[in-house]
């Protein structure tokens, strides 16, 4: 997919007007930010908005994030572990704490 940011009023404008005439490239769209298809004509697109706005226009090209192929189960299951906890106010650094979770400065130096 495309990532399209509009960061000034003008390109925001032509970035909606862009979605509302072209619906069948637009995945989803949020306020200055839309994810157009991997197409061509979306490419098009995206590419018109930076030329006509510059600077103004940030394009990435982005891919699903798939948490079974991107990260190891321990992670999932602290995810899931940490949100089906009693004390909804535990910060996840006392949670982990002493447990098989791991730790958040673990976490923060692992890339994906």
């Amino acid at each position: 997919m495309l990532l399209v940011v509009a960061y000034s009023r003008a390109a925001r404008g032509t970035l909606r007007n862009v979605c509302r005439t072209h619906e069948g490239v637009v995945v989803r769209r949020f306020g200055r930010v839309a994810l157009l298809a991997e197409t061509e004509f979306a490419a098009f697109q995206a590419l018109r908005l930076r030329e006509k706005h510059g600077g103004d226009v940030q394009i990435e090209r982005t891919r699903p994030f798939n948490e079974f192929e991107a990260l190891d189960a321990s992670i999932r299951e602290a995810a899931s572990a940490y949100e089906a906890r009693d004390e909804p106010a535990l910060p996840y650094a006392t949670f982990a704490d002493g447990s098989e979770h791991p730790a958040p400065e673990q976490m923060r130096d692992t890339e994906l």
